[in-house]
């Protein structure tokens, strides 16, 4: 059975139940409307691009290549000592899972091992277990002092439907045991016929039943079966592949991949170069119960808006239902692939980046006849509480390699995961050339 969580009774299992005062509520509000609302892209980040790590940072930070070629790098996860496993996309050395060791401190890996037998993408450690997932089921390896661990897996959740799009299974946790994981759509826009010009929604879209939302799961109990276990939390999400648990605000967030394809598949309301900039990416605190408008709307960057989507009567200037739908904190550039989320609760980085949201860009692929864009890791301040405290930035750039990119093959690197290290160093993933970079800002 399916539950859809709504009411207070649901929210107060994602936060704390108390109602914000009067003056904090319309300051969140200014905040992310100011934020959501940015259309351009900010500033290139300040400084050239390093010789030997390929990006350029902030002024004060200062990054090391912590390893090269180890795979086609998807999520990252960093255990209490420092040691560093990785979700590959393909197998590797007979593994779907890199595990790297820092021995002499000096920023750069000196021991890696491969283990697991499938590859996939979501990576997490959780009360002393690492979490994997491939596209199908959600595992759990029992951490130990050794570089691998030693035992076989169990396995928390299965039943997730096979599909070709949007397959990948992240997750995250809370502090009470929860699992949230996303389950994205198995297409584009839930048409009739699959990315077909002029061809209509499906509607109601059946494939928000069991995908193209989140999942609550019992993170310790092993045999749970998607669409008989768990709770769903959220709907109309297309695919929230970055997602993260903010522990000092107490919820759930999440950014999400927009939909693609607007001038091809209706050019009679939309131009290629008006396709190339919508609709946004956008990055959502989880409301239980909440929709977020997929497949029936996008959020439009330009107007600041959600737009009713073409396959269901829309035509590029009809705004959607009011209240229906959630509106997000931010609406980053189209198709920049938000891949990964993590929120900073270091010691490392200036105070500024405290509560903070990092968010690794995959790069897009569909922005023609315009360059590709994205292939950054974007940083959003934000405050304890969780709200958006001023305008994003990119924080990491360079990765494609090239200041013009025609086609995302050509990039160098693809920025795909984003983990925090006890001393609170940020390694940032890639699944092009299989890299992993170790950021530390200099005065620490």
């Amino acid at each position: 059975m399916i539950r859809l969580l709504t009411g207070l009774a649901a929210a107060c299992l994602l936060a704390a139940c108390s109602e914000p005062a009067a003056g904090d509520a319309q300051e969140h509000k200014a905040d992310a409307t100011m934020a959501k609302n940015t259309a351009e892209v900010p500033a290139p980040t300040p400084g050239a691009v390093d010789p030997v790590t390929g990006i350029a940072l902030p002024e004060g930070f200062v990054a090391t290549v912590f390893a090269r070629d180890v795979g086609f790098v998807r999520h990252l996860a960093v255990r209490a000592d420092g040691v560093v496993y990785g979700a590959l996309r393909r197998m590797q050395d007979g593994g779907g899972i890199v595990a790297l060791a820092d021995d002499d401190g000096d920023g750069v890996a000196d021991r890696s091992a491969y283990f697991g037998d499938r590859a996939g993408t979501g990576l997490a450690i959780h009360d002393g277990y690492l979490y994997f997932s491939s596209d199908t089921e959600i595992l759990r390896y029992r951490l130990g002092p050794d570089l691998v661990p030693a035992g076989a897996p169990e396995t928390i959740v299965s039943g997730f439907p096979s599909q070709r799009q949007h397959a990948t299974k992240p997750m995250t946790f809370d502090d009470a045991g929860n699992m949230y994981v996303t389950v994205g759509a198995p297409s584009n826009a839930c048409q009739e016929r699959m990315r077909t010009p002029g061809s209509p929604g499906l509607d109601p879209c059946p494939q928000r039943e069991l995908q193209a939302g989140i999942w609550r799961f019992d993170a310790n109990r092993p045999g749970q079966v998607h669409g008989k276990d768990g709770a769903r939390i959220a709907t109309g999400i297309r695919n929230g592949l970055a997602i993260d648990w903010n522990a000092s605000a107490g919820a759930l967030y999440f950014a999400t991949h927009g939909r693609d394809q607007l001038g091809q598949l209706f050019p009679e309301y939309y131009t290629a170069a008006e396709s190339a900039e919508l609709p946004a990416e956008e990055f959502h605190r989880v409301v239980p119960g909440g929709d977020y408008g997929w497949p029936y709307t996008y959020w439009d960057p330009q107007r600041g808006a959600r737009m009713k989507a073409p396959e269901y009567g829309g035509d590029g200037k009809t705004v959607a239902e009011a209240g229906k739908y959630q509106e997000p904190l931010v609406g980053f550039p189209a198709h920049w692939a938000p891949n990964d989320l993590v929120f900073y609760e270091g010691e490392d980085f200036p105070e500024e980046y405290r509560h903070g949201a990092f968010i690794a860009f995959h790069g897009s692929w569909n922005r023609a006849p315009r360059p590709q864009e994205g292939y950054n890791v974007s940083f959003v301040p934000m405050t304890a509480a969780g709200e958006v405290a001023g305008p994003w930035r990119i924080f990491a750039d360079g990765f494609k390699g090239k200041a013009v990119l025609a086609s995302p093959g050509d990039a160098a690197h693809r920025p795909s995961g984003l983990a925090v290290g006890p001393g609170g160093a940020l390694f940032i993933g890639d699944d092009k050339a299989g890299w992993i970079w170790k950021v530390r800002h200099a005065g620490s």
